[in-house]
């Protein structure tokens, strides 16, 4: 897609962009361990979740496209930081995945209130956030190195919920670690005779 504008139904694109994603899925996994420990110290639990919370909503919106880039996850982060931040700075209006992250934090910390750090542990999260994704990404505007070692990792590590996220993936139904990824088991079917108290 760099080199040569392949159609989307290209043979060779899937292979290839599976290959790439495995590939700096491994590079990634040591990185993430990193910030993770890093999020940790900064702030437990929640902050961890938080930055868990962004990998998903991130994962489900562009797991899929082929067109999305690092910067779009740093002005979503750097939009989400000034949404949360008690001064009001006047900004443009937001890109769309940046519009879609926010939107998606409000759901879920209107949902689970206590499980993710907010206020001024947030926006440090969101910092170190940013300058994770651009560190990743090398600096390099047009990179998608982030994105591809995320959704590459995801799938490499964690299939199931890559499937689960693919192919469910709705506004408002997120879920951390800990919490299933799978739906709910279906019910029993109930068949009608004559130990049946439905009479």
């Amino acid at each position: 897609m760099t080199r040569i504008s392949c159609p989307n139904d290209c043979t060779y694109l899937d292979s290839g962009s599976d290959y790439q994603q495995k590939r700096l899925g491994t590079q990634f996994m040591p990185l993430r361990r990193s910030f993770y420990q890093e999020l940790d110290q900064l702030g437990g639990h929640k902050a961890v979740a938080l930055f868990n919370l962004i990998e998903v909503i991130t994962f489900g919106y562009f797991e899929g496209r082929r067109d999305g880039q690092d910067t779009e996850i740093v002005a979503a982060l750097q939009a989400l930081r000034r949404t949360l931040s008690p001064l009001h700075v006047p900004a443009a209006p937001m890109p769309v995945f940046a519009e879609h992250l926010k939107k998606e934090y409000e759901v879920f910390r209107k949902q689970n209130p206590d499980q993710i750090a907010e206020s001024a542990e947030a926006l440090e999260v969101l910092d170190r956030a940013a300058r994770f994704v651009s560190e990743c990404s090398e600096n390099d505007f047009q990179s998608s190195r982030f994105l591809g070692g995320l959704i590459g990792y995801v799938k490499m590590m964690h299939p199931e919920i890559a499937a689960h996220l693919k192919k469910t993936h709705e506004p408002g139904h997120i879920l951390l670690p800990g919490q299933s990824f799978l739906p709910p088991p279906a019910a029993d079917v109930h068949t009608h005779g004559p130990d049946c108290k439905h009479h």
